[in-house]
């Protein structure tokens, strides 16, 4: 069997993984390059889902790449445009020749005599395995299951005689026109699902256990507009970007600083947009505070204007059983439905669910420490992209990607061939996602860790995260080393 080799593999076309194969293309030309994809298409988390109105839930002045401007007019877009975006831009730097479509990877080994990795792929069309070898290996592949999302079990759900769909599956013949819906969850996919439904269904309930908070922002900006009118594309992007994220950190810092505060403006902004009266403190008043989960976001307001319009009501109570026609909640109400969409969350799998090995040891991800949220400790040149938390995922993937060019060069320009972090001395080590989410709480234990301080600690800052990544040292608490060669530390070695 013919074994190929690149210096780096990429793992996973999606939004991430176009963006690192574009910044490698840009920056380090001379490096060969392949990407695995395990689906049929360009595109990841925007090509998989389908459901109606997905859509982002940042702007896509921060979720688009930093390189290449959106000059689309929406600054919250819907799924068809993200998705072609991506498309675009694969095209644009010659990345969607370089793709793998349908091979799954399932094993990565490393070996420190050679100094490469042995990736093993699963063919999805043929079940046949292909086995190719690396330098650097980089994982952008999400942070969820693909084949699956995650339901509860439903009593009764086997009695319920209409259809049950999850929104990470939604399927194409099914047409929800005049039928009545219920939407269980309360996050950003639920809250996107019931205005869409809403225009079509008979009637819609976004049926929640609890609330969560929703914040109201216009699909257009008109800053964005104004510039894009008098200013080229390449001018007028990076200021709207940059007024984006200093708009974002500065919510999130005010949060963290002034809990009560913020709660009470979010508060009030959802009293304005539904009807006086309105049971805001039952539906729209979490228990936890602002950015302890993730914000939802709704364009213009469409879910209180469904809510607002009478085709759609927000029911904030548990399911006590499904039934023959609907679902009957533990207050003893009856809800009637024809269709029942599950969009109770995702289920967490870190770097694609790839095995790794190093040297005949198998990897446990949930032992390892996050360095700068992009390497493990242990584990030698390999990286992977997992987004802001507080911000748009694109963000901190456009800072990775550039420090994985930055490490590259800087093994290059000093004779090396392998970097691999070291795990922190300390025994204070905290989840690598701080979010209170249900689907995070149930798979955070098996998630790496990260550590108290940097460059094991993640801010959720981008401003304070552009200096670390873009000028900051690469040889701070990582150690060098050649294939079968002794080990030299970076103390001592110039910063890139």
């Amino acid at each position: 069997m013919t074994v190929d080799h690149v210096d780096v593999l990429i793992v996973g076309a999606g939004l991430s993984g176009v963006g690192a194969a574009c910044h490698l293309r840009r920056s380090c030309p001379e490096k060969t390059l392949a990407i695995i994809e395990g689906r049929d298409a360009v595109g990841g988390t925007w090509d998989l889902f389908r459901y109606p109105g997905v859509r982002s839930d940042s702007d896509m002045f921060t979720l688009g790449y930093s390189f290449r401007p959106w000059t689309d007019p929406k600054a919250i877009a819907d799924g068809d445009s993200i998705r072609r975006y991506v498309r675009e831009t694969a095209r644009e730097y010659g990345v969607d020749a370089l793709i793998r479509f349908r091979h799954r990877v399932v094993a990565a080994e490393w070996s420190s005599a050679d100094a490469r990795w042995t990736v093993r792929a699963q063919r999805t069309d043929t079940a046949e395995t292909v086995v190719l070898t690396c330098g650097f290996l980089y994982a952008c592949a999400g942070y969820y299951r693909y084949d699956e999302g995650w339901t509860p079990r439903f009593p009764g759900a086997d009695r319920f005689i209409g259809r049950i769909v999850h929104p990470q599956h939604w399927p194409d013949d099914l047409d929800h026109t005049g039928r009545r819906v219920v939407v269980i969850g309360s996050g950003a996919t639920a809250v996107t699902l019931v205005p869409a439904l809403a225009d079509r269904a008979a009637h819609v309930t976004m049926l929640q256990r609890s609330p969560g908070y929703v914040v109201s922002l216009p699909s257009r900006d008109r800053l964005a507009d104004a510039l894009r009118r008098r200013l080229p594309a390449h001018v007028a992007y990076p200021l709207v970007r940059w007024k984006n994220v200093l708009a974002t950190t500065a919510m999130f810092q005010f949060s963290r600083r002034a809990p009560r505060l913020a709660r009470s403006l979010l508060r009030r902004g959802v009293r304005r947009a539904l009807p006086a009266g309105y049971d805001v403190d039952t539906h729209f008043s979490p228990r936890y505070d602002p950015w302890d989960e993730r914000l939802c976001v709704v364009p213009d307001g469409d879910l209180f204007a469904a809510v607002r319009s009478g085709r759609a009501e927000v029911v904030t109570d548990t399911v006590e059983t499904f039934t023959e026609n609907g679902i009957r909640l533990t207050s003893g109400r009856d809800l009637p439905a024809d269709v029942i969409v599950t969009a109770t969350g995702l289920n967490l799998l870190a770097v694609g669910g790839i095995e790794l090995t190093v040297d005949g040891d198998r990897v446990d991800l949930a032992g390892t420490v996050a360095y700068k949220g992009m390497m493990l400790s242990g584990v030698p040149n390999f990286a992977m992209t997992l987004g802001y938390t507080n911000a748009s995922w694109t963000l901190k993937a456009d800072l990775v990607a550039g420090y994985v060019c930055r490490l590259l060069h800087h093994l290059d320009r000093h004779g090396h061939q392998v970097c691999t972090p070291l795990a922190p001395d300390t025994d204070r080590l905290d989840p690598i996602i701080d979010l209170r989410s249900g689907y995070v709480r149930r798979s955070v234990d098996a998630l790496p860790k990260q550590g108290p301080a940097a460059p094991w600690r993640l801010h959720q800052n981008y401003p304070r995260d552009v200096w670390t990544m873009r000028h900051g040292p690469v040889d701070d608490g990582v150690r060098f080393s050649r294939a079968a060669a002794p080990v030299t530390t970076g103390e001592g070695a110039s910063h890139a």
